[in-house]
């Protein structure tokens, strides 16, 4: 049984309420989706029924989650190499910011110089690529959780710059300190537990 203009497009309304950008991806949905609900259509069961069974049956997690598939694979190289390069450089950073320590607990020449390096390299390049990771995986989550990663990276670099600056005896370091401690205090910490308090609220439901 064919369907009508009617149910073609609830398909379509039901496909572009989900959120799916890729033009070709959504026509190949639709497609998919039309052809599965007619294919059972008149053998007992509502159009409803079918086009539920059809959606979970090809996306349990809901159809923007095949954008998301396909949007990997697209970057898949591009996606390997930033972590790679992420999880170098964090290394990297971690072996100098130990070295410099090290160092200047035994009175060894180059000690400020590995620290000052391997300090920088965490704070501001491996803790932003690694927020960056993180935001792209929350793109599809509630504007609340992309906020807490968002101001959690600026309260965590600029109480990290404070700490640099007061060990390197620079100017500046209680104003950057009181300005990450602000960041962190009114507006990190209130989206990290509105956030935990989404969570546990289907278990308190349970």
């Amino acid at each position: 049984m064919k369907l009508n203009n009617e149910q073609e497009k609830i398909i379509e309304n039901l496909v572009d309420n989900q959120g799916i950008k890729i033009q070709t991806l959504r026509d190949d949905i639709i497609d998919h989706l039309c052809c599965v609900v007619e294919s059972e259509l008149g053998q007992g069961k509502s159009f409803d029924q079918l086009l539920d069974h059809a959606v979970k049956e090809l996306a349990p997690n809901g159809l923007i989650e095949i954008q998301h598939k396909t949007v990997f694979l697209l970057n898949s190289k591009r996606i390997i190499l930033m972590k790679k390069l992420m999880y170098l450089i964090g290394l990297i950073g971690s072996v100098s910011l130990t070295a410099g320590v090290t160092f200047k607990l035994l009175h060894m020449p180059l000690a400020t110089e590995l620290f000052m390096f391997g300090f920088l390299a965490l704070l501001l390049v491996f803790v932003p690529l690694f927020a960056i990771d993180k935001y792209k995986v929350s793109l599809q989550k509630a504007l609340s959780v992309r906020l807490k990663i968002i101001l959690g990276l600026v309260a965590g670099v600029i109480t990290g710059l404070s700490g640099l600056f007061k060990v390197m005896h620079l100017q500046g370091a209680s104003v950057l300190l009181l300005t990450g401690a602000f960041v962190f205090a009114f507006g990190f910490l209130p989206f990290y537990f509105f956030t935990m308090y989404k969570s546990s609220l289907p278990e308190m439901a349970e």
